[in-house]
């Protein structure tokens, strides 16, 4: 089933949510656009994983409701929003000895039923998401053998092989060396704009969220308090807001997206903003 570009996949109207008694997220609203790549953005303990994890139904809200494709997500089987929906936790263990091709053949689960066989379809499924991860290569490799990036891409496969169109990421690049990052980053943007796959990512480093996302939500105290491209929101103002960082936001020749520079101790608050190349 395919959907308008224009038309939400995802959507979180008023959310409350937390753990125990102490709520986490605070009226929380969003649209996930289709076909795009949206980063979420915050500093620690602002909701940024709350809010994923409530839009993918592994935590309860406690006030409002998620709406998966125009249906309250609450109310769909698990297998059915498992087809539609995937997500990656932050820092994902693999079992001792498990192969590349066994973990991603995992993400085929929400599409297996004892009755119905599907070896070939899962094979199929299976070889073109180790293919579009670049892991094809490592498939008979124990998945602990591999480099961090080289694990994080098979999670990713494991994703991928649940074939939906909605993937939802808890900081993919977390202590990743930078090169290993933006490669990563390279296959999600892909992934939106060439595959027409709708993500929504949670990320810690600005200036990379900046430069990949196609919409910027940023975060504080359970709330969001900005949206939009990078070039609407990502400004001085609003990382001092959100933050509370004192940067300079630039443009630079040959970027698309504006970059920040955050101060150092021998510059004097008060003389940062926005400042062309």
């Amino acid at each position: 089933m395919s959907f308008p570009q224009t038309s939400p996949r995802l959507q979180g109207a008023h959310l409350q949510a937390g753990y125990d008694t102490r709520r986490v997220l605070d009226d929380v609203s969003l649209d996930v656009e289709a076909g795009r790549l949206t980063m979420l953005l915050g500093p620690n303990g602002s909701g940024k994983s709350t809010l994923l994890k409530t839009l993918a139904r592994t935590l309860r809200p406690t006030g409002g409701r998620v709406v998966l494709d125009g249906q309250d997500i609450q109310r769909r089987p698990t297998r059915a929003v498992a087809r539609r929906l995937g997500i990656l936790p932050q820092g994902p263990d693999a079992p001792e000895g498990l192969t590349v091709r066994q973990l991603v053949a995992m993400g085929r689960f929400p599409h297996q039923h004892f009755l119905k066989p599907q070896a070939r379809e899962d094979a199929l499924a299976i070889d073109e998401a180790m293919a579009l991860a670049d892991v094809d290569q490592f498939a008979a490799r124990p998945v602990e053998s591999l480099s961090g990036g080289q694990r994080q891409r098979c999670w990713i496969a494991m994703v991928l092989a649940q074939q939906t169109e909605l993937i939802l990421l808890d900081e993919p690049t977390t202590f990743l060396d930078l090169k290993v990052q933006v490669d990563l980053l390279d296959l999600l943007a892909e992934l939106a704009h060439v595959h027409g796959r709708t993500l929504l990512v949670v990320m810690h480093d600005l200036n990379l969220a900046a430069a990949y996302a196609d919409t910027l939500v940023m975060m504080r105290d359970g709330r969001i308090h900005y949206q939009g491209t990078p070039e609407e929101v990502f400004t001085a103002d609003t990382l001092k807001a959100v933050f509370d960082l004192e940067a300079r936001v630039m443009s630079v020749p040959g970027a698309a997206h504006p970059v920040c520079i955050p101060a150092t101790g021998r510059e004097h608050a008060g003389t940062l903003g926005e400042v062309a190349p």
